[in-house]
């Protein structure tokens, strides 16, 4: 059957463009094949070229993390040590910032320590009259005279105290105090280091902020960390020799805090080494040692006038943050966000680290007494696994604190008296891990709107030690 012949509609005008001349020589054709190979060679390069940029486009590809859990989970702990790992050159350039913290953490630690001891009365001066017989007669437990005279010697920790808190919160951050009482507001401050030669500190009018709360910040580009690095030119340039090496002819050694801490640093060892202080914060059920931010055990250490916060330091230092906050660094994960009203706004994320200090067993909310912290954890975990915005979100489960649950299993409490469905296992990390994992793996299968796999990790993220899990994966 013949084939149709072609319309003048069909003819291919670059077929009439790329036909070579009729009366093409040999030496033309030449040279026109040797152009149209070098052509060829020209686009598959830029092929080639794009290629390869999509793929490290692929592999750099911006992984949305959203942080979560409940107060003094670890959440800015967990932040910190994502960018010890994967942007340790400005993580180090930043750890003297930290020191004002470190500094806040060791004031607010004896803070702690005198308002446990505040409610037992001083022991009264002896008197000729009084027999021994009568002393006997009163059973209410006495601040020994030592005390009373290192409350003295601690004065000054008060003035560091205000010094701090104006070094860290911003003048423009005036909601950076707990609500309290109008009563406490303004005027003069009250405090546990109060001696009547020692006249107390006067806060502006407008600082609503009373001494047991604690002071929390908002993470921004004009918070803390700005408004310190002022202090410190080579923040964001040139690190000195004499930041690692010696710094005691740097601003870092005129410090007016850590000279105090420096010469007080006997007196508060003393105070927490003393046998009645501790009986008292243990009657109290005051655990300093498991707290955010405690270092009264490296005193010797933390107040040397040159002393620069290491890895380890930064990672263990106190800081109450709040609020929504994005973090962005080059690494194979790139952000992090933080707890507040997130769900309508965070939909979009690739992953949640959810942090559930399983250590904290034995403890309530700070912000409401009368809720475990662990059943608040487990709640808010059902929460989030049940939410249908995010149930094709990979959820990552951080058990974490597990350092601390160590220390308590090891020092005989008993985890089944405060979890009855632990039953009779064994007392011990291992066997307590395995039990909170399964308990949050049977929560995140029979909650999740979607079938979807399990990331569970037992951790401690104020060790130093490489994140479980890569973010690719």
């Amino acid at each position: 059957m013949p084939l149709p012949s072609r319309s003048p509609h069909d003819v291919d005008p670059l077929d009439e463009v790329l036909r070579p001349p009729p009366d093409e020589t040999e030496e033309d054709r030449v040279i026109r094949l040797a152009q149209e190979a070098e052509a060829k060679r020209r686009s598959q390069a830029i092929d080639d070229s794009i290629k390869a940029e999509r793929i490290q486009q692929k592999k750099k590809s911006v992984v949305r993390l959203l942080l979560l859990g409940q107060s003094e989970s670890g959440k800015s702990t967990t932040l910190r040590h994502f960018q010890r790992l994967y942007t340790p050159s400005a993580f180090r350039a930043e750890r003297i910032l930290w020191r004002s913290v470190i500094q806040l953490n060791i004031v607010r630690s004896v803070r702690t320590i005198l308002d446990a001891i505040s409610s037992i009365r001083p022991l009264p001066p002896p008197s000729d009259t009084q027999s021994p017989a009568e002393d006997s007669d009163d059973d209410t437990p006495h601040v020994p005279h030592e005390i009373e005279l290192l409350k003295m010697r601690l004065t000054p920790l008060h003035h560091v105290e205000a010094l701090l808190i104006a070094k860290l919160i911003p003048a423009s951050q005036d909601d950076a105090w707990a609500p309290t009482t109008a009563s406490s507001a303004g005027g003069a401050l009250t405090s546990p280091y109060h001696h009547s030669h020692y006249p107390p500190y006067h806060h502006r009018p407008d600082q609503r902020y009373h001494p047991s709360q604690e002071v929390f910040v908002r993470p921004s580009a004009t918070s803390w960390k700005g408004a310190l690095a002022k202090s410190f030119p080579y923040i964001g340039g040139t690190r000195p020799n004499s930041v690692d090496e010696d710094s005691s002819t740097t601003s870092i050694a005129r410090d007016e805090a850590q000279q105090v801490l420096h010469a007080c640093c006997e007196d508060i060892a003393t105070l927490w080494n003393n046998h009645l202080v501790r009986e008292v914060l243990k009657k109290r059920k005051v655990r300093l040692e498991e707290s955010p931010g405690f270092f009264l055990n490296d005193l010797q250490r933390v107040t040397v006038p040159d002393y620069i916060p290491s890895d380890d330091d930064v990672l263990r230092a106190r800081l109450k943050t709040v609020g929504v906050s994005e973090y962005r660094c080059e690494m194979e994960a790139a952000a992090g966000r933080e707890q507040a009203t997130w769900v309508p706004f965070f939909d979009d994320i690739d992953a949640i680290i959810f942090l559930a200090p399983i250590s904290g067993f034995d403890q309530v909310l700070a912000e409401d007494r009368t809720v475990n912290r662990l059943e608040d954890s487990v709640l808010l975990w059902k929460a989030i696994c049940s939410n249908k915005l995010l149930s094709s979100v990979d959820i990552v489960l951080f058990l974490n604190k597990c350092d601390i649950l160590d220390a308590k299993l090891k020092a005989g409490i008993r985890l089944a008296k405060y979890v009855r469905s632990y039953g009779d296992r064994s007392n011990d990390l291992d066997t307590a891990c395995k039990y909170f994992r399964s308990k949050f793996s049977a929560i995140h299968r029979e909650y999740s709107p979607l079938p979807r796999k399990f990331y569970g990790f037992c951790t401690s993220v104020t060790v130093c030690y490489p994140i479980p899990f890569s973010f690719r994966d």
